[in-house]
């Protein structure tokens, strides 16, 4: 299909495309995501099932549930729950409610799915995996689930999240 001349305009069936001067990138794809406090963290492309934005008054309510549990959501007739990515993490702020959409991010591990809502979808990018350094100054409330973090720039470090360990972690039942 991709070597298919239907595709690339300009090229004969004669000739073969010239890819030479594209660079391959770097490291793995990553999706980039703020919470309500402003800090920026990164998940695994391939961990991630998908991401949507969903109104939160179409999130279930469930009562006698964890306080980080929004409610649940119908995902192509999955019943999945949502829960705020930001408190569970240990931040004091919550994902704000009161707009129109709220971005989530499902994330799934051998058949289990949750939907993890956060403030604002970031960018995807391509994070090289061998800069990747341990982190240093997260939180206790955070560091089980922070896989290590990237220094791009001057900015706060990029933590890199570990969604098999957020999706099974007992904090979400209490």
């Amino acid at each position: 299909m991709v070597g298919n001349s239907d595709f690339l305009p300009g090229i004969n069936q004669d000739q073969s495309p010239d890819f030479q001067g594209i660079d391959a990138p770097e490291g793995e794809l990553h999706l980039r995501f703020f919470v309500s406090s402003g800090l920026e963290f990164a998940l695994p492309a391939i961990g991630i099932k998908e991401v949507i934005e969903h109104p939160p008054d179409r999130i279930n309510l469930m009562p006698n549930v964890s306080s980080l549990l929004l409610g649940t959501i119908n995902i192509r007739g999955r019943v999945v729950w949502v829960g705020d990515l930001g408190q569970f993490l240990g931040e004091p702020t919550p994902v704000n409610t009161d707009r129109s959409e709220i971005s989530i991010i499902a994330v799934e591990d051998q058949g289990l799915m949750l939907g993890l809502a956060i403030e604002r979808i970031g960018v995807m990018a391509w994070l090289d995996s061998d800069q990747l350094r341990v982190s240093r100054n997260s939180p206790d409330s955070m560091s089980p689930f922070v896989k290590g973090e990237w220094q791009i720039g001057d900015e706060q470090p990029l933590k890199l999240l570990d969604q098999v360990n957020i999706l099974r972690s007992a904090r979400w039942a209490s």
